[in-house]
């Protein structure tokens, strides 16, 4: 039996090891996060609270919702959902996401019979979609969060007869809008505004 483990660590992994400093830091930051998140759901909780029929009812049957983790892609996240309806084949979410060392965004998520019901609705957002550098999910998989090209592009990349088409022809319908961490400090008046500017494209 070697007396010698084969599994090193590098000398910079070897300092982080020996210094609590920078995980109690991370800590601290992800609970700024999440207080942040809990400011951002009472106003969009408000402003649904006020504007009653803007969604359709059935999907604010379930409240709004953080979770959290440590490893999407193997990076801390945190996620709020509202409204969050999340039935087999039919989804109408609106999804907040704070993910370490990348961004914020906003996405809104449909299938379904809800992609069916409001695709042209999304469709005659194109402009307000490009003024606002929206970005449309092109993955055949919904459930990847990342914006990296292989699962979103800018829509302002698509002429607006691709877009449409893109549109008609998909099973789930992704939108989202990016805010960079650099934010952080209007970052809840400006998430609460994503949220926001996403409703009322259904008024």
């Amino acid at each position: 039996m070697s007396a010698q483990t084969k599994i090193q660590l590098s000398k910079v992994e070897m300092e982080l090891l020996n210094n609590s400093e920078w995980i109690l830091t991370k800590n601290k930051i992800v609970k700024k996060a999440q207080r942040l998140f809990e400011e951002v759901q009472q106003n969009i909780v408000d402003y649904v609270g006020a504007e009653p029929g803007i969604f359709p009812r059935q999907v604010l049957d379930s409240s709004a919702k953080i979770s959290k983790g440590e490893n999407y892609l193997g990076l801390p996240w945190l996620m709020l959902d509202y409204p969050r309806h999340f039935k087999k084949e039919n989804i109408f979410a609106i999804r907040t996401m704070f993910w370490w060392a990348n961004f914020f965004s906003t996405t809104l998520h449909l299938s379904g019979a809800y992609s069916q019901q409001y695709g042209n609705t999304i469709v005659n957002k194109y402009d307000d979609l490009v003024k606002n550098q929206f970005f449309i999910c092109v993955h055949q998989e919904q459930w990847h969060h990342h914006l990296q090209k292989e699962n979103y592009i800018a829509v302002e990349e698509v002429s607006k007869i691709d877009f449409s088409r893109l549109i008609k022809k998909a099973t789930f319908i992704k939108i989202a809008r990016k805010l960079e961490l650099s934010e952080w400090d209007t970052a809840i008046g400006r998430l609460t505004e994503n949220f926001i500017r996403i409703s009322e494209w259904f008024v």
